[in-house]
């Protein structure tokens, strides 16, 4: 009978070292996305997603410690003292972000990857810790658990023993009024507005001038004073943040000219009206070489000594630069002009080249 016992008991060891062993861990995961900070730290959320999967790894480092590789649907988590935090986000082209954070806070930052663009390019922003749940929420951790960067080592509660004493009925209490998370200043930012398309108006002028200095007009053997003064356009366009632009532009110039053997200076002014297309080259956040064409109508107007008016079709090619710091942009730009208007046998070259300079808003 004793050994029956003593059988038995071992047997229900046994049994529940084996229950306790199925228990279904917790996912490390739902540990990792509702983590909160250690006391007088405050943790920084990385997390990737985008609607057009970009099939590459995205290197994420904070504060210079590589925190992990991201994929699409991913996500890392670092603890960082109070104070200026730095991310880096991508390898052969960077993009970089500066946060000032706050003790005993969490920080969500999205990470997203432009599709169709080679070295890969990022952009980073930060979101509402309601979104930055919600996309943890349907993400997966790269690691089993958040990287700590320059955390000390905080030695775990000691375990207490709470006696068996049945608890006594819990009051209701109205829930503590709960202090708003200070926002965080942003030290820099580098991306650009949201959206797949933006729209963006240019207001340029510079040196422009005349490629034929003299040329017959109305009859009349004619020399220009090719320096055109002003010259001055102004552009509308709708950038997609794949680099291509679709847009229009108007583009004025007048020169004075003499008919020879009147002495009569006139003036020839010039309004061309272009469609053109660009490409913008991201080398940088904040640098954007681009090269473009257009094609229009240029019409010739002539006042002083000489009247009237004449028009025809005008080419053009663009290359240049424009330096973006958020919404606002200094561009620099060639510009050649192909332009003839009248008719056949009467044809007066009204175009030219010239360096332009100016300013863009982005909506």
């Amino acid at each position: 009978m004793n050994e029956l016992r003593a059988g038995l008991s071992v047997s229900g060891a046994f049994l529940l070292a084996a229950l306790l062993g199925a228990a279904p861990p917790v996912r490390a995961q739902e540990d990792a996305s509702r983590a909160t900070p250690p006391p007088g730290k405050a943790l920084v959320f990385v997390f990737r997603s985008e609607r057009e999967t970009v099939a590459a790894l995205v290197p994420v480092f904070v504060n210079l410690a590589r925190v992990g590789d991201l994929a699409n649907g991913t996500f890392a988590v670092a603890t960082v003292s109070p104070g200026r935090t730095f991310l880096r986000v991508g390898d052969q082209a960077v993009a970089t972000y500066t946060l000032e954070v706050a003790a005993n806070q969490s920080y969500f930052v999205r990470v997203e990857a432009v599709p169709g663009v080679r070295p890969v390019q990022t952009e980073v922003r930060i979101v509402s810790e309601v979104e930055g749940r919600r996309f943890l929420a349907q993400s997966r951790p790269v690691g089993a658990a958040p990287p700590a960067i320059a955390a000390p080592r905080v030695p775990p509660p000691a375990p207490v023993v709470a006696p068996r004493v049945p608890p006594p009925p819990a009051p209701v209490v109205a829930a503590p009024r709960v202090a708003p998370k200070p926002a965080p200043r942003e030290i820099a930012r580098f991306a650009e507005p949201g959206g797949d398309w933006n729209f963006a108006l240019i207001a340029k002028g510079g040196a422009f001038k005349l490629a034929n200095a003299n040329q017959t007009v109305a009859g009349f053997a004619s020399t220009y004073d090719t320096a055109s003064k002003p010259a001055v356009g102004i552009e509308a366009e709708w950038r997609n943040r794949t680099g291509f632009a679709l847009g229009g532009e108007v583009f004025y110039y007048k020169n004075d000219l003499v008919a020879t053997g009147t002495g009569a200076i006139s003036q020839q002014q010039v309004v061309a009206i272009m469609a053109n297309g660009k490409y913008y080259l991201r080398a940088a956040d904040w640098f954007y070489p681009f090269a473009g064409a257009g094609v229009g109508f240029a019409d010739a107007l002539y006042s002083g000594g000489l009247k009237g008016t004449q028009g025809g079709t005008a080419y053009q090619g663009l290359v240049g630069m424009e330096f973006r710091f958020g919404s606002v942009g200094l561009q620099v730009q060639y510009k050649y002009l192909a332009a003839t208007t009248g008719t056949t046998g009467k044809e007066v070259k009204v175009g030219g080249s010239g360096v332009l300079a100016g300013v863009s808003i982005i909506f």
